[in-house]
């Protein structure tokens, strides 16, 4: 066989291209290797590991509360091939929207749960954008290039998405090609948390396509009224260009 019949084959006839879209490729060479994330990640200080209960999630316990709330089997072992239809190692698409304003450790924790919900994910980061932010009451701190790139630079985070919607919906769904999004748990029920983002967050979870994710109790939240105010700058002193003692200067006539 020659390279030229190869390259004229019919990939469909071949179960590697899984999804055809923009991501299909990237995906079907990750579903071929190990998640990088579960081997990778540095071990956190004792005191963090002490003070927050979502530093002590395994992935293995991410991934069973993920299957749980999902309603899904257990996962099968790793001696089991997995069918067709309930393929766990099939890279997952998960989304995760959000101000992300100011980033701290709790976002930081949150995509993590995110990222390891199951073997294999592919994590895209919603921001929204300043305008968006203002229109619905909510303005930033941190301008919206700024936050895109912090979640840019993010170890859990494959993709960022700087045009998200408000309200996620269907279609979004199968425009990007996305399985689950995340939720933050009593999020739903946070009554500061704008409603018409509940909405659509209540139209995936009626659709089986939300993870929650737990919230981390203890975190510092910084917000734009416990910065420290610079003030308001001070011209310089003017310094007089004579002296009060210099005398006037005499007029002739």
């Amino acid at each position: 066989m020659d390279a030229s019949s190869i390259l004229s084959d019919d990939l469909s006839d071949y179960d590697v291209v899984s999804d055809p879209g923009r991501h299909s490729l990237e995906s079907s060479i990750a579903d071929l290797t190990p998640n990088p994330a579960l081997t990778n990640e540095p071990s956190p200080v004792q005191e963090a590991y002490d003070k927050f209960a979502t530093i002590r999630l395994t992935a293995n316990d991410i991934q069973v509360n993920t299957r749980t709330s999902l309603g899904l089997a257990p996962a099968a072992s790793s001696s089991t091939k997995a069918d067709r239809t309930g393929n766990d190692n099939r890279v997952k698409r998960v989304y995760v929207d959000g101000l992300f304003d100011i980033f701290n450790a709790g976002h930081a924790l949150q995509l993590r749960q995110a990222k390891l919900s199951f073997p294999s994910v592919h994590l895209i980061a919603g921001v929204y954008s300043d305008h968006l932010c203002e229109c619905y009451g909510t303005p930033t701190t941190v301008p919206h290039l700024e936050r895109c790139e912090i979640l840019r630079h993010c170890r859990w985070v494959d993709e960022v998405l700087p045009d998200a919607p408000w309200q996620i919906d269907e279609q979004f769904l199968r425009e990007r090609h996305i399985d689950y999004i995340v939720v933050e748990e009593g999020m739903t029920v946070d009554p500061s948390c704008d409603k018409v983002r509940l909405k659509g967050y209540d139209a995936m979870k009626r659709m089986g396509k939300v993870i929650p994710t737990k919230r981390t109790i203890g975190i510092t939240v910084v917000t734009p009224a416990s910065l420290p105010n610079p003030g308001t700058p001070k011209s310089p002193p003017i310094i007089a260009l004579f002296s009060e003692e210099t005398p006037e200067p005499l007029v002739e006539f």
